[in-house]
């Protein structure tokens, strides 16, 4: 269960993100948020990631406060969340199956795990036969079920899905919120999907939330009706998402972290004070 309860976020530049955010999602639920760039949906999806805290309001997850999570919290709080990319972010030099279970090595799990978890995300996306092959190998649509079978490893309780149609043709597109709503209804799994294309998300029926300008300005169950489709224009690039910027010492653990295996690696990343990942789970064990 997600509820944003008067959440309003402003940047230190002055940039008021989100204005007043009430909104209720429930387990279980399939959520369209729409908006156009810069409407406030990047801020939306990283409080839910709690790489951003409300400046006023508050955010509760699954029980959990965000607002005062711990630092050291933060690393096990996100394992319950599973991220997908509009841009992939596969580690190129690791196999299909690599790829996936690098998710799960990440999170210390156990080999006897990872050879029961992996097989059985790679059938779920319809990828067994492609388990040997390089992300280079397959195309677009491919490599976003990959990345989607990466975040459902873990026994994901929510996938966010950040424009995860973006760079893929729209008959892929189909087929990747196809699979997103067999895993919401199969599982249970609450996902919430970020995305501009209106003539997608009026192919199914489903629930659409509309931000525009820091608010939400329609909350529909109907398709048919999306405020202001006009604002649903082509969203601008940025950088990687800061999700995993918290330094490890381990240097690929720490590249994996840092960007979910894309190619770039911003130095920001080690400027945000975050606790690294290793320091986050020696905090935790000592703490129990």
């Amino acid at each position: 269960m997600i509820d944003f309860i008067d959440l309003s976020k402003t940047y230190s530049n002055g940039t008021r993100a989100l204005s007043h955010v009430d909104l209720h999602i429930d387990d279980g639920e399939f959520v369209f948020i729409v908006g156009a760039s810069g409407a406030g949906k990047s801020t939306f999806l990283k409080i839910i990631m709690r790489e951003e805290v409300p400046s006023s309001g508050r955010v509760v997850i699954d029980g959990v406060e965000l607002n005062g999570l711990k630092a050291r919290k933060v690393p096990y709080y996100r394992r319950k969340l599973g991220i997908v990319f509009q841009d992939f972010r596969l580690i190129p030099t690791k196999t299909v199956y690599e790829n996936v279970a690098f998710a799960m090595h990440v999170i210390g799990a156990k080999q006897k795990e990872i050879s029961r978890r992996v097989p059985y995300a790679l059938s779920l996306v319809g990828l067994s036969v492609k388990a040997k092959c390089l992300p280079n190998e397959l195309s677009g649509g491919e490599q976003q079920r990959v990345a989607l079978a990466r975040a459902l490893v873990n026994h994901a309780d929510i996938i966010i899905a950040d424009e995860p149609t973006g760079n893929i043709d729209p008959e892929m597109s189909r087929d990747i919120v196809d699979l997103l709503t067999q895993i919401n209804q199969n599982n249970k799994t609450t996902v919430i999907m970020v995305t501009h294309e209106v003539d997608l998300i009026q192919q199914y029926n489903k629930r659409i939330v509309t931000i525009r300008n820091g608010t939400v300005v329609s909350d529909t169950a109907h398709p048919d009706i999306v405020a202001d489709e006009a604002a649903m224009e082509e969203p601008i690039k940025t950088a990687p998402s800061g999700y995993y910027y918290a330094p490890s010492e381990d240097e690929e653990i720490e590249q994996f972290l840092q960007t979910y295996g894309s190619q770039e690696q911003p130095d920001e990343a080690r400027e945000t004070g975050d606790i690294s990942f290793a320091a986050a789970a020696r905090s935790a064990q000592s703490d129990e």
